[in-house]
């Protein structure tokens, strides 16, 4: 079989995505199935950082090298 036709995964990582937190609810939409994901509240943790509480059930925030990740 050629490999013009076999396609790599165009799968993004959340550390792909761009810092805007409209970025981020891009990604999780679409990870959602198209289903949209919003910001249901912010604030601000322990370490300083602005932690974003999602309707998908979790929350995330950046890291030091402004990429996205999850807060356990």
């Amino acid at each position: 079989m050629s490999q013009a036709f076999v396609r790599e995964g165009d799968d993004q990582w959340l550390s792909d995505i761009g810092p805007s937190l409209r970025a981020l609810i891009i990604f999780l939409t679409r990870e959602n199935n198209g289903i949209e994901v919003y910001e249901q509240k912010s604030y601000t943790g322990s370490d300083g950082r602005t932690i974003h509480v999602m309707s998908n059930g979790l929350s995330y925030t950046k890291d030091d090298k402004s990429k996205w990740q999850v807060v356990n």
